[in-house]
């Protein structure tokens, strides 16, 4: 992912109803969801969800796909991995982040040794 690529990710989640979109497409999984069911969920009008869509999309953090009738919305796992990977690249210089992976998925935590009391 390149740096614009992070910038226009993060601004299109920058938002509270976006974000709100986001997670609950992540929570839906591959099988997404209708625009009706979000604006059910998320308590929001039709033109306002497709306003947020359209933003997450055009960030391509969403895709769309029409299915008979239907417009299907779902989270781009691609696109939150590469993300997320951005944003992590350099945690801890590069070194004892994928120990910490094991330990705790999607943290970063630096492979330092713990000294209680020393400074």
């Amino acid at each position: 992912m390149q740096e614009a690529d992070a910038v226009q990710s993060l601004a299109a989640l920058a938002q509270v109803l976006r974000l709100r979109l986001f997670r609950a497409l992540v929570v839906a999984g591959p099988e997404g969801l209708t625009p009706g069911t979000l604006a059910e969920q998320l308590g929001v009008a039709g033109n306002t969800l497709s306003f947020h869509l359209k933003e997450l999309t055009r960030a391509g953090l969403v895709t769309q796909e029409r299915q008979g009738r239907n417009l299907v919305y779902r989270a781009s796992f691609d696109t939150m991995d590469a993300l997320l990977r951005y944003l992590t690249e350099n945690c801890c210089e590069g070194a004892g982040c994928a120990a910490a992976e094991a330990v705790a998925p999607g943290r970063c935590v630096p492979d330092v040794p713990h000294v209680h009391g020393d400074r």
